[in-house]
């Protein structure tokens, strides 16, 4: 059964301007080489949702958010009522997904369930199914569409191995960020050498930011 996984009960890096404890949901859609969190997307629960519940009773007041992520959050199938009581307690939510359950996503936001979006671009439609094994590049895509024409403060990000994604796949989603109209920033976050789901090795050389098209860009674990 999937899942609440792990909580890591204390960060100040993961939801922008928030202390925060996150939450990591087992199981996952996708099946990236890149992907560190092999346990967490092969995994099942391993915490009940009534514990996370009273973990957060004792931290009203000291921290100001939940970090949801995984794996893929929204497989969660209860996703939407366990996000209410987070709210109910006076958190907010920040969800980190791949962007394929639309209809979910849509939820949260249209309940007001989340307050902060970190969206997966994982690859241009052409190596979509390369990098992620799933077909579904058009869900992707509405979901962007639905998060750009909404209020809801989002990110968008890329992780990077060059050995998969070059400098001219980077420019095919800028491209299309630019043509749908995205006005935040795009994240690149540089590839971690450690143990993946493929067990990729490291990568040959690092991305060449200056062959990228002139866009708003910030680099992590560059």
């Amino acid at each position: 059964m999937l899942g609440i996984y792990a909580i890591q009960k204390f960060s100040s890096l993961d939801f922008p301007n928030r202390l925060s404890c996150i939450l990591w949901f087992s199981g996952c859609n996708m099946r990236c080489p890149y992907c560190y969190n092999k346990d967490i997307v092969f995994g099942k629960k391993q915490i009940e949702k009534d514990e996370v519940i009273e973990f957060l009773k004792t931290r009203v007041g000291l921290l100001d958010g939940v970090v949801f992520t995984g794996g893929e959050a929204t497989l969660y199938k209860d996703i939407v009522p366990f996000a209410k009581k987070i709210k109910n307690l006076g958190f907010e939510i920040k969800l980190d997904t791949n962007g394929i359950n639309f209809e979910v996503i849509k939820e949260l936001i249209d309940k007001k369930l989340v307050d902060y979006i970190a969206l997966d671009f994982k690859a241009p439609k052409n190596k979509f199914y390369e990098i992620t094994k799933n077909k579904n590049y058009e869900k992707f895509e509405k979901t962007l569409d639905f998060l750009i024409n909404s209020n809801i403060k989002f990110e968008v990000r890329t992780t990077v191995h060059t050995d998969l994604l070059d400098e001219e796949d980077i420019n095919e989603i800028i491209k299309v960020l630019k043509d749908k109209g995205y006005k935040g920033v795009y994240y690149l976050q540089n590839f971690f050498d450690v143990e993946t789901l493929d067990n990729l090795p490291p990568q040959k050389r690092k991305l060449d930011t200056s062959k990228l098209i002139e866009f708003p860009i910030e680099l992590r674990n560059f």
